[in-house]
């Protein structure tokens, strides 16, 4: 008996010491991302997303598409790791980012989204057009709820958290978008299209008006 409780003991304390140092690993991992992106990804500038609650996929893509600018060697990273396989990526221009992420290993990476994607989403106060945020909510609703669900605080699907997200940041990354500098899923560019050409580009700030207003 006292040997069976020895090694209880020893396997609790090996577990310990492994989730104590799994966890002082992702905090090591995450300080750089945490300068920008602010505690827990609830980042506290306009140009910067909030990460936290984002699915660990959506993050996953997001980062190899930094790290892998060229296309065809973004897809040969994830087809040649199988815990990547239900991970989708669009190469995606950035100031920084690129640079930054070429710094970790595709594990370093994972490991970061781990942390990120377990977060709480947060949405902070922003100034709104409530006007403009009613329109906006009819647009999301015939436009991008279908992919962005509950109001765009969702994550399943493994898009985009929209709610809460900074003004500008969601503006300018529309911009991307449109510019080509960003590539997208092949239907949200149908859907993108779709609503700029009826509702003209003017859509895009009521969106913005919406998701930032949207509580979770």
């Amino acid at each position: 008996m006292r040997l069976i409780a020895k090694l209880i003991l020893l396997i609790g304390v090996s577990f310990t010491v492994l989730t104590v140092n799994a966890n002082s690993r992702a905090e090591m991992l995450t300080a750089t991302c945490i300068a920008c992106h602010g505690e827990n990804g609830n980042s506290l500038g306009p140009a910067i997303p909030r990460l936290g609650g984002m699915s660990r996929n959506y993050l996953l893509g997001a980062m190899l598409a930094f790290k892998y600018e060229e296309s065809g060697q973004l897809n040969a990273a994830i087809e040649s790791d199988p815990d990547l396989e239900d991970v989708e990526a669009f190469t995606r221009t950035s100031t920084i980012m690129d640079r930054i992420a070429k710094g970790y290993t595709d594990n370093e990476i994972k490991i970061i989204a781990d942390y990120f994607s377990a977060q709480e989403l947060f949405v902070g106060q922003q100034e709104i057009n409530l006007v403009k945020a009613s329109s906006g909510k009819k647009l999301h609703e015939k436009f991008c709820a279908s992919c962005h669900e509950e109001s765009g605080t969702s994550s399943e699907g493994d898009t985009g958290i929209l709610a809460g997200q900074w003004q500008p940041y969601f503006l300018w990354t529309m911009a991307d978008y449109l510019n080509g500098s960003r590539a997208m899923p092949k239907k949200m560019k149908i859907k993108l299209q779709k609503m700029i050409k009826v509702s003209g580009h003017e859509s895009l700030e009521l969106l913005s008006n919406y998701y930032a207003n949207v509580t979770p």
